[in-house]
C-alpha cells in the first residue's frame, strides 16, 4: 500500500510529507497496550472497523469481557511481559505508557521491533502555558522526570531513540467521550441536565479545547497505517471553540431549563474553587503557569488528516451514555468536581455584582 511519510522540518520550520511505498499490508497486526478502559477500547474498536488483526496486552482487570473475538495477552507492563516474548507486530499503539522504562520493557520483550509505534503523549509534556501565548509542537518540553508531564516527555524521547523515523507522537489535551472514567467533561453534561442555576466560569468567549476520544482513536490507527513519523498536538474539536458555545450546546441537548450564571475568573478564584478538577475546562486566564493551556496550535494535525465530529454529536452521545451508565460511579479515576452546595453558595455570594 502507499503511505504518507512525514519528513523533518525544513529551514523554514514547515513539516513536509511525501508518499512512499510501505511494506505494511492490510490488515495489519496491531498490538494495543491496554485496550479496555477508555481511549484504548476506542482504539481497538477503530482498528477492528478498519479490518486489522488486534491483540491487546493488559492486566485483565478492566472490563475483561470486552472484545472476546480478539487475542488478549495478560501481564503487567511494569513487571511481567512474558506473554509478549518473541511476538511480532506491524504496529504498536500505546495510550498508557508514562515512563521510559515501560517502553524499554515492551520493546525488549518483542521478538522483532514493530515497523511503527504510535504513542499517545500529552500536552502536559510542555514546560508551561503562559497566558495569551499560542504554542505549537516545537514549544519547550518539561525537563527532568519528577512528574507526569516530564515523564511523558522522557517517554517520547525513549521511543524516538529506540525506533528513529518510525514513531508518531500524539499530544492531546482533555480527551472526552463515552466511557470517560474521570468525569471531567461529563460533569458539564450532567450538571446542565440537572437544571437550575449553573455556575459558568470566566468569559463566554474564552477559547477551550478538547478532543472526542473516537476522533483521536480513529486518527491513531491512521497514523499506524501510514507509518507517520512526526509529533502532533492532537487537540480540537475545531480551531475556535468557546466556553459559551460549549455550554450552549449542553443546554440545547438537555432541554432542562438550566440557566447559566457567568462569574469572572476573579470571582471563581475568590470562592476558592479549584480549576480543572472542581470546574473542568476552566483555568483562570491570567494563571502564570496554565492560563494559555487552551491555545495549542493544531494546524499540523489537521493538515495531516485529523478530523472532528460535530460538537453537538459529542455532547449528545456523552449525555446518552451518562444517563444510563454506572461506570462513572464505579470509576476509581473519578475527579471530585464542584458540589451543588458550594456552587449555589458561590452564586448567592455574588448575586447583584
Amino acid at each position: 500500500m502507499n503511505s504518507i511519510r512525514c519528513e523533518s522540518p525544513s529551514t523554514s520550520g514547515v513539516l513536509s510529507f511525501r508518499i512512499v511505498e510501505s511494506d505494511i499490508e492490510i490488515p495489519m497486526r496491531i498490538l494495543v497496550m491496554g485496550g479496555t478502559l477508555f481511549l484504548g477500547r476506542h482504539i481497538v474498536e477503530a482498528a477492528l472497523r478498519r479490518g486489522h488483526v488486534v491483540t491487546i496486552f493488559n492486566r485483565g482487570r478492566e472490563n475483561p469481557s470486552l472484545f472476546p473475538e480478539i487475542e488478549r495477552l495478560v501481564g503487567d507492563r511494569n513487571s511481567n511481559l512474558s506473554t509478549l516474548r518473541g511476538r511480532e507486530f506491524d504496529a504498536v499503539i500505546d495510550p498508557s505508557a508514562y515512563n521510559p522504562k515501560q517502553i524499554d520493557l515492551v520493546l525488549s520483550a518483542l521478538g522483532v521491533l514493530p515497523k511503527h509505534y504510535t504513542f499517545i503523549s500529552s500536552i502536559s509534556a510542555y514546560r508551561g502555558f503562559p497566558p495569551g501565548i499560542r504554542y505549537d509542537e516545537d514549544a519547550d518540553l518539561l525537563p527532568g522526570s519528577q512528574d507526569y508531564g516530564a515523564l511523558k516527555a522522557r517517554t517520547e524521547a525513549a521511543i524516538q531513540s529506540a525506533m528513529p523515523g518510525r514513531v508518531a507522537i500524539l499530544r492531546p489535551g482533555l480527551i472526552v467521550g463515552p466511557h470517560d472514567p474521570t468525569g471531567r467533561f461529563t460533569y458539564w453534561i450532567r450538571r446542565v441536565d440537572a437544571g437550575g442555576r449553573v455556575l459558568a466560569p470566566g468569559r463566554r468567549d474564552r477559547p477551550i479545547q478538547f478532543i472526542d476520544v473516537r476522533d483521536l482513536a480513529e486518527w491513531s490507527v491512521l497514523m499506524a497505517e501510514d507509518r507517520v513519523n512526526a509529533v502532533f498536538n492532537a487537540v480540537g474539536p475545531q480551531s475556535t471553540l468557546t466556553m459559551g458555545q460549549f455550554l450552549d450546546e449542553c443546554l440545547d441537548a438537555s432541554q432542562s431549563g438550566a440557566r447559566l450564571d457567568w462569574l469572572t475568573d476573579e470571582q471563581v478564584l475568590a470562592a476558592g474553587i479549584e480549576g480543572w478538577t472542581e470546574l473542568p475546562l476552566w483555568v483562570a486566564e491570567n494563571d502564570i503557569e496554565a492560563g494559555g493551556i487552551f491555545l495549542a496550535d493544531n494546524r499540523r494535525a489537521r493538515e495531516h488528516g485529523l478530523e472532528f465530529r460535530p460538537l453537538s454529536q459529542t455532547v449528545k452521545d456523552v449525555q446518552a451514555w451518562s444517563r444510563t451508565t454506572v461506570e462513572i460511579r464505579q470509576s476509581t479515576l473519578l475527579v471530585r468536581t464542584l458540589s451543588s452546595e458550594k456552587e449555589q453558595a458561590t452564586l448567592a455570594r455574588f448575586d447583584g455584582f
